[in-house]
């Protein structure tokens, strides 16, 4: 339970700032160019308002006269103003928010006056419109930018360099057919060299025609096989690999060669109950031979499947219960045991490889934490063209999946990592151009632009309609892969 609470306020803190800000880029934009924004919300459906009184701070900010509408007439004609300002709210469902700006067909679904009004979005020029809607976009893009180099200036860079990996990779029976073999070192593609093992080290394989490695001391090259695509009138030339499947696969298609062998016992665990101690090696687990110690970790997770099957506490004991083999020395020696509820022994592994830690200053942080952002934005845009396969749909996950992507214990370091990322998502997404996302209305103003022409406003309310269909569909298909996860039927 500490753990759920621990993600799940991660994950409303970071959502909560990066819409917060999202919606403010609207709202900055619309200001500067005096659109009135009649609401600024935090999560939809409004419960109850934090501040209803007028943004005097936006207007000292940017030196602006205090706004006046027309409102009525009285008895000799004369028009009486009314000072007007933004409503500020927080709604109790928190899957977004939204800032009302006068004058716009948007998700807030408010009517518009048959009489246009030049404090609306709809009298501005077509570039001043198409600015306030990119401003959220903007704003999470250069924020996931700012956090990364925030990230790198404090924390510095920490990873474990592919070439210095002296006993090199294990792979798996898909990789070995193509020519990959146990112990092999990673150097590089035909396209860049390898950096260390992450998801960019699965990409480049997969994208690659060729890889490199030093194998007994040797350099060989590799040659993934390749097959014709189209893609409408266009036929090239792409790798037969699948980074879903590459990623799926049990085991996966390569991982670092870490050695089964016990650095440190923890205390109170079944590994400290049956008295294993630092240098004991694991031989085999369930009388499968185990040679590393992700090959062990391999023979775990089978259990896992034998556990969602059991209708029985005794059936779940069961399958927790394992037989160890293991050497200390030059002895051999059997025992039994149970394994905790979340399939753990309880050992660390040795460390055999020593990370490096890449430091940054105020100013380095800059140019490296754009770098970093750029190559992790067209990373995700890379892995995009996998929502169109079957296996990518069912790769969708909700706010669930997200959630759990946050550290199961507080750290500053990796909240601020998936918050960054969490920006270039909701940037990218946003820009999409699907109506009833920022993207959809950028695609209308650019035809605004080109053809001098406005779409109708029926024509925008039923695009409107479509796109938010699109996406109630999109977040019903990934939250619903969440719950058929969690009850282990995918």
């Amino acid at each position: 339970m500490e753990v759920f609470l621990i993600k799940t306020l991660q994950f409303l803190m970071a959502i909560s700032l990066l819409v917060l800000l999202h919606e403010l880029g609207h709202f900055t934009f619309a200001k500067l160019f005096k659109v009135r924004v009649s609401r600024f919300y935090l999560f939809f459906n409004p419960k109850f308002h934090i501040l209803s009184t007028y943004d005097t701070w936006v207007r000292r900010l940017f030196k602006m006269k205090p706004e006046v509408v027309p409102t009525k007439k009285d008895e000799d004609g004369n028009e009486s103003k009314e000072y007007v300002g933004t409503e500020y709210g927080l709604g109790w469902l928190p899957l977004g928010g939204y800032c009302a700006i006068d004058g716009m067909i948007d998700e807030t679904n408010q009517k518009l006056s048959k009489e246009a009004h030049p404090w609306e979005f709809r009298t501005k020029p077509t570039w001043q419109r198409l600015l306030i809607m990119i401003g959220g976009v903007l704003v999470n893009f250069l924020l996931a930018l700012f956090i990364y180099s925030m990230v790198l200036f404090t924390w510095g860079e920490t990873y474990i360099p592919l070439q210095s990996m002296k006993q090199g990779m294990e792979f798996n029976e898909q990789a070995k057919a193509i020519g990959f073999q146990d112990g092999d070192i990673l150097m590089s593609t035909d396209q860049k060299e390898f950096k260390n093992v992450g998801a960019d080290m699965y990409r480049m394989i997969c994208n690659a025609k060729q890889v490199n490695v030093l194998r007994n001391g040797k350099p060989v090259t590799i040659n993934i096989p390749q097959e014709e695509k189209s893609f409408l009138f266009f036929t090239y030339e792409a790798s037969t690999l699948s980074l879903i499947d590459m990623a799926q696969n049990v085991p996966i298609f390569v991982r670092p060669m870490v050695p089964a062998e016990i650095d440190s016992v923890i205390p109170g665990t079944p590994a400290e109950a049956i008295g294993l101690q630092k240098g004991d090696k694991i031989l085999a687990a369930n009388n499968k031979q185990v040679n590393s110690f992700y090959g062990f970790t391999d023979e775990l997770s089978r259990i896992n499947d034998v556990l969602a099957s059991a209708k029985t506490e005794t059936d779940s004991l069961n399958a927790l219960s394992i037989s160890l083999v293991y050497q200390r020395g030059e002895v051999i020696d059997t025992v039994n045991t149970t394994l905790t509820k979340d399939l753990k022994l309880g050992f660390q592994p040795v460390q055999i490889y020593e990370p490096i830690t890449l430091e940054y200053g105020f100013l380095e942080s800059f140019p490296a934490g754009i770098k970093y952002g750029w190559n992790t934005l067209c990373s995700y845009i890379n892995d995009m063209k996998y929502l169109f396969s079957s296996d990518g749909v069912k790769q969708m996950g909700g706010f669930g999946a997200i959630g759990s992507l946050f550290p199961s214990a507080w750290d500053w370091h990796q909240f601020w990592l998936m918050t960054a990322f969490l920006s270039i998502i909701l940037a990218f997404m946003n820009i999409l151009p699907i109506p009833a996302l920022d993207g959809g209305h950028v695609l209308f103003l650019l035809y605004e632009m080109i053809t001098r022409r406005k779409p109708s406003e029926n024509f925008m309310i039923r695009a409107e309609y479509v796109g938010f269909g699109i996406l109630i569909l999109l977040m019903v298909v990934a939250n619903l892969n969440d719950i058929l996860r969690w009850l282990h039927v995918m």
